[in-house]
């Protein structure tokens, strides 16, 4: 490293972050990437089809498997309507990329160039061996850079999006830097579960799933200080909860729960959670 060169993870939060990622190999995102070879990291939204469930044993856990993906695509297509015309000769970021599913999914909806962003080395790694199998690793690249300084220029892309992913980072610090790469009236899509601060602070529930995921979810209201306080409008505000908790019953039968079920599927039924999308323009 140069004395000119910055550490990817600049604390040593971030880092465990990084390191969280580097190891997962989880099967609730590998098993449902296989159908297809679209791997994400985030949750399903629709009606699951109740016949997969009456499917014969030795077929059964297979067709949950493909079923729980079909959701988790729908989520991201959902996220890409949100982004609002975009070009072929467009740029768009994915902040907190993953394994690169929605990476994948824009480009082909699009024709534009893409690139995704990561703390993960392993993930980076991953989705960019995953383009170039696919033959578009000339328009879909993936960068290990931290989302709260990516050394893009200022201006350069047309859409940002977070897709569960900003419940690592301060939202503050989040926002101005997506307001300086974004192109003024440029489009910003976020999808996050985020506490009702209605009712007060984290419930219980919301508490197990950070610990789970080693992550800090905000209020809701904290998103829309944060836009505003950078230069965001909303333009378009979903509350996805009720069509999201469908996918956490199908998970909670699957081979793949990972026992985080319970405490998504309890605060979003009490009302402490919400899975929120938010479309915002920079102005």
């Amino acid at each position: 490293m140069t004395a000119l060169e910055k550490p990817v993870t600049r604390t040593a939060y971030q880092q465990s972050v990084a390191d969280y990622w580097n190891a997962e190999k989880d099967p609730v995102n590998l098993r449902l990437g296989d159908v297809d070879g679209l791997y994400h990291h985030h949750y399903g939204l629709g009606d699951y089809d109740p016949a997969v469930l009456e499917t014969p044993a030795d077929r059964r856990d297979e067709a949950i498997i493909a079923e729980m993906h079909r959701l988790e695509t729908a989520q991201a297509d959902v996220l890409l309507d949100h982004l609002g015309p975009i070009k072929p000769e467009d740029r768009l970021l994915d902040a907190g990329c993953g394994r690169g599913g929605t990476s994948v999914m824009a480009h082909l909806r699009f024709g534009c160039q893409v690139d995704g962003i990561s703390i993960s080395e392993q993930q980076v790694g991953f989705a960019n061996a995953h383009v170039r199998q696919r033959g578009i690793d000339g328009s879909v690249r993936y960068h290990l850079k931290n989302m709260l300084d990516t050394g893009f220029e200022s201006g350069t892309f047309q859409g940002i999006w977070n897709n569960e992913s900003t419940m690592y980072v301060d939202l503050n610090e989040l926002f101005a830097e997506h307001a300086r790469q974004l192109k003024p009236g440029g489009r910003y899509v976020t999808i996050t579960g985020c506490y009702n601060d209605v009712t007060g602070g984290r419930s219980r529930a919301v508490s197990q799933i950070d610990q789970h995921y080693i992550c800090n979810i905000h209020a809701r209201g904290d998103y829309f200080k944060a836009m505003a306080a950078n230069g965001f409008v909303p333009i378009n505000v979903v509350d996805l909860t009720a069509a999201t908790i469908p996918y956490w019953e199908l998970r909670e039968k699957s081979s793949v729960a990972t026992g985080v079920e319970k405490p998504f599927l309890t605060a979003y039924r009490e009302g402490s959670f919400h899975y929120l999308l938010i479309a915002a323009d920079r102005v």
